[in-house]
């Protein structure tokens, strides 16, 4: 899957643009509606996998519409999609409540919380923001375990299932859905005027404010935003897996959606998807190869992340915008090649 977003203003691509997709990209979102059909992905343990892309790459369209686009880096991310999927069971297992319904209950939930760690982190900037998202992580984290009358803390709380039966298939739809609403929302609001006001505040607050962009307010909405979805997927995650532990909340879980966002390219949202899936993929590999080498994991996320971050900052985005770039030189000289031939003739 190539660009997910293309401004075109005629035909097909001009309707697709308007939706925040190109032709490549809808091509690219029928493949993985028709992978779990193809075999070898066909199996259970490779729509497994599936299922894991699209959580982690779901969540990097999320996390990316805050640190892409403000700047603000939440390293307590994880704890809101905890929070959303502790919520969610909590309400299925006391009121009986469909799983379909309890992930937005969960999602509202996390949001709510958004609205406050917006709020208290608008007079905070840089390392200083990104510690109170941290703190805010690791207060929630204790408060799973501490509360175990409630959580069941280390010993996990269970999860109904959204779906009867053992088939990952339709969970892998129903996260496949969740994923591309997630991307479409957040895609139309950066195209709105709330994107122009996003980008202004992250590149330069006090120039903002000069033009008359009032940060409290488009960095509480942004805030807000991206915890919402965090705690959709947060609920799709408990009601999948059928547990709960606090270790869900933990900042390793925030480390993998941050490498995927920063692979996929920062203020890119789509490029967290072209990035997730196959990184999770190579990930299972080295896993199930390595198993003798527990942490392997984080090592690895950290040689990726520093490699992009030094070499190619702009990630799997930039690299297809300069593809792009580099054949619209090429088209733009061979026509204008064409054109000084039939001139001389």
């Amino acid at each position: 899957m190539t660009q997910l977003t293309q401004d075109n203003s005629t035909g097909f691509s001009g309707i697709l643009g308007k939706i925040c997709l190109s032709p490549m990209g809808l091509a690219g979102l029928a493949i993985l509606f028709l992978l779990p059909l193809v075999p070898p992905f066909n199996q259970d343990y490779m729509i497994r996998w599936l299922i894991s892309g699209a959580i982690v790459a779901a969540a990097a369209v999320a996390f990316d519409f805050s640190a892409g686009y403000l700047g603000i880096v939440n390293f307590g991310y994880a704890a809101f999609i905890g929070l959303g999927a502790y919520t969610s069971a909590i309400i299925s297992n006391k009121i009986g409540i469909s799983p379909f319904i309890t992930i937005f209950a969960g999602a509202l939930v996390s949001a709510g919380l958004g609205v406050l760690t917006g709020i208290v982190s608008l007079r905070l900037r840089g390392m200083f923001a990104i510690c109170f998202t941290w703190f805010i992580g690791i207060a929630l984290m204790g408060l799973c375990l501490k509360l175990d009358w409630l959580t069941r803390g280390p010993l996990g709380l269970q999860c109904d299932g959204f779906f009867e039966g053992n088939s990952s298939l339709p969970y892998y739809y129903l996260i496949l859905a969740i994923m591309i609403f997630t991307y479409l929302v957040l895609g139309l609001m950066i195209r709105s005027d709330y994107g122009l006001a996003f980008r202004a505040i992250g590149q330069n607050m006090e120039a903002a404010m000069t033009s008359g962009v009032h940060p409290t307010k488009y960095r509480v909405i942004n805030f807000t935003m991206s915890c919402f979805f965090a705690g959709l997927i947060g609920g799709f995650y408990g009601h999948y897996y059928g547990i709960l532990t606090p270790e869900l909340l933990h900042t390793q879980k925030t480390v993998e959606v941050l490498v995927i966002a920063y692979i996929g390219g920062r203020s890119s949202l789509w490029g967290g998807i072209v990035a997730a899936f196959p990184f999770i993929f190579a990930m299972e590999l080295l896993r199930s190869s390595l198993s003798d080498l527990p942490g392997i994991n984080l090592i690895i996320y950290g040689v990726f992340l520093i490699a992009i971050m030094v070499y190619y900052p702009g990630g799997v985005a930039q690299f297809f915008k300069n593809l792009t770039a580099r054949k619209q030189r090429s088209t733009s000289s061979t026509a204008q090649k064409a054109k000084t031939a039939e001139a001389g003739v």
